[in-house]
């Protein structure tokens, strides 16, 4: 579990890390819901997860499930050091780009860089309303339904999500 942003920010530097140590030179992701809605300010939540939709490769998306072998070793080790849950980091949401993403979701990412060789691309506001609309029909509210709030979507952001 993650308790604030600090505290993904360490485990992130520590996934850089065991990266390294695995010889992966660079890796890109996409990463959606509480961790990226914690990272950017937009919500102070416990998140028990890192949820990964793609990764990146010279600005070329491709679903991120199944994870990369080298990163599952390296969040296994990381998993172990911090006593993190099973699937800490997931490929979970990867599904949504069977869908299709919102048109010029790249453009609106945040990114970030840990260490030499992770790099983070954090879903935004309106993506996030766009993903977390989806979640909260799919599961019947939840969490997703409270984030969703807290992001304060007016209508037209949510008729565009609901397309």
């Amino acid at each position: 579990m993650f308790g604030n942003k600090k505290e993904i920010e360490k485990v992130l530097m520590a996934l850089s890390e065991q990266l390294e140590s695995e010889g992966v030179m660079k890796i890109e992701l996409v990463v959606c819901g509480g961790t990226a809605l914690n990272i950017l300010g937009y919500i102070d939540r416990t998140t028990k997860d890192i949820d990964v939709i793609a990764f990146v490769d010279k600005d070329i998306l491709t679903k991120a499930d199944p994870l990369n072998p080298s990163l599952l070793v390296a969040a296994r080790k990381v998993q172990r050091d911090f006593n993190l849950p099973d699937n800490w980091l997931n490929a979970g949401p990867a599904s949504i780009m069977d869908f299709g993403l919102p048109e010029g979701l790249m453009d609106r990412v945040k990114t970030y860089s840990y260490g030499k060789n992770l790099i983070i691309h954090f879903l935004t506001r309106y993506d996030q309303i766009h993903f977390k609309l989806y979640a909260a029909v799919d599961q019947s509210g939840g969490k997703h339904y409270d984030d969703l709030l807290s992001l304060k979507p007016i209508a037209q952001e949510l008729e565009k999500a609901a397309i």
